[in-house]
């Protein structure tokens, strides 16, 4: 139920990207504004990793995950009746605060109730689950929407239903007790002891670098997607956001198993390559290397993502678990934000090629910056 919790939160999470070409053609909508939109949901969930990251301390893990599923009902429900931009965005702001509170929670359920044998797998499982959600969300958004004759109301419709009996389903999984932590909403984000920090950091921005790649196709895609390959509509959009993901999950599966440091380094150069790809289908227009883009982008997003997590897990105590997981999921966040909206602004004054450019060469030179930094740590 844990799983199913985490995969039902990050499916709420992407079910709108392939509709915001559909919310920009009936709202007249800027670029910009779907990046806005698309953001405020991070903004939702960085609010949460700030305030509330220590909650599963206080309240235990499964009230924490249960009060995450209450707000992905209410951020879907009010998706689904939003009549302007304003509203979709309340609605994404909530959902992000639920992304907030059951990728912590749910990463210490795991740790909680997997098997010890298998436990110092939790943060890849927890990461492959969280991809799977967010790959099977814009996939499913896209196929109801497609077909539907309510295609802005329609796709939220089944997974309100799914996060439903989750909810409830999640009252029958048993807990051991554990000691509860006085609840406060300071702020508290903690780094790992002094040792770790430079890998800390290599890990986090490799999360910023992997989370702003996909945020890039999540928002925008659906937009410069229609002018780069022959297939239109939502279902096309989300097929290739979702694709992303799904490769993504099948790396992370399949490398689980690999150092933590070579899935990092491989990451960080696949997301490079990806990242020349993309660039020069923007200039060329050359709708075979978007395809191929997006796949690599795919591979570096699961080996980055799994080596990322990794290397967190390494530098954890059970004393600082969820204050280092906030700090490491605010940093890698911000890469959804910050990228994101200077693209939207580039889109608006000089273009969406000039945009993507843009985004191309600045995370492509972080990622390289890292490559090196991690080689020269690690030798």
């Amino acid at each position: 139920m844990v799983s199913l919790a985490l995969c039902i939160g990050t499916i709420g999470t992407a079910l709108a990207s392939p509709l915001y070409p559909i919310y920009q053609e009936l709202w007249h909508l800027l670029p910009s504004h779907i990046t806005y939109i698309f953001v405020a949901y991070m903004f939702g969930c960085l609010a949460t990793l700030l305030f509330l990251g220590r909650t599963s301390n206080s309240f235990g893990f499964l009230r924490t995950l249960q009060i995450g599923i209450v707000f992905v009902i209410l951020g879907l429900a009010l998706s689904a009746v939003a009549s302007n931009a304003l509203w979709l965005a309340l609605g994404r702001f909530i959902i992000g605060i639920a992304s907030g509170l059951i990728s912590t929670s749910a990463m210490l359920g795991l740790i909680t109730t997997i098997p010890d044998s298998h436990k110092q797998n939790a943060p890849q499982l927890s990461s492959i689950i969280t991809v799977i959600g967010f790959g099977l969300g814009p996939f499913i958004g896209g196929l109801i929407a497609q077909f539907s004759s309510q295609p802005l109301v329609t796709p939220y419709l089944p997974i309100i239903a799914a996060a439903i009996l989750c909810f409830l389903g999640l009252f029958l999984v048993k807990v051991p007790q554990f000691k509860a932590q006085p609840f406060s909403i300071a702020p508290r984000l903690e780094i790992p002891a002094a040792q770790h920090q430079s890998l800390f950091f290599i890990a986090a921005l490799t999360a910023f670098s992997a989370f702003g790649a996909f945020s890039l196709f999540a928002s925008l895609s659906p937009s410069f997607v229609k002018d780069l390959i022959p297939w239109h509509g939502p279902l096309v959009s989300g097929s290739a956001i979702a694709s992303i993901l799904l490769v993504s999950a099948v790396v992370q599966f399949s490398a689980k198993h690999l150092p933590t440091a070579k899935n990092l380094s491989l990451g960080l150069m696949t997301l490079v390559v990806s990242f020349v790809l993309l660039g020069l289908c923007m200039s060329m227009q050359w709708s075979i290397l978007f395809f191929i883009s997006d796949i690599m982008l795919g591979v570096g997003h699961g080996l980055g993502l799994l080596g990322a997590f990794g290397l967190i897990h390494q530098m954890m105590t059970t004393d600082n678990r969820a204050a280092v997981m906030s700090t490491y999921l605010f940093i890698g966040y911000l890469g959804t934000i910050i990228p994101i909206i200077a693209v939207g602004y580039l889109a608006d004054h000089f273009g969406l090629t000039i945009g993507v450019l843009g985004f191309c060469i600045g995370i492509g030179l972080l990622c390289l910056s890292l490559i090196f930094w991690h080689k020269k740590i690690s030798s």
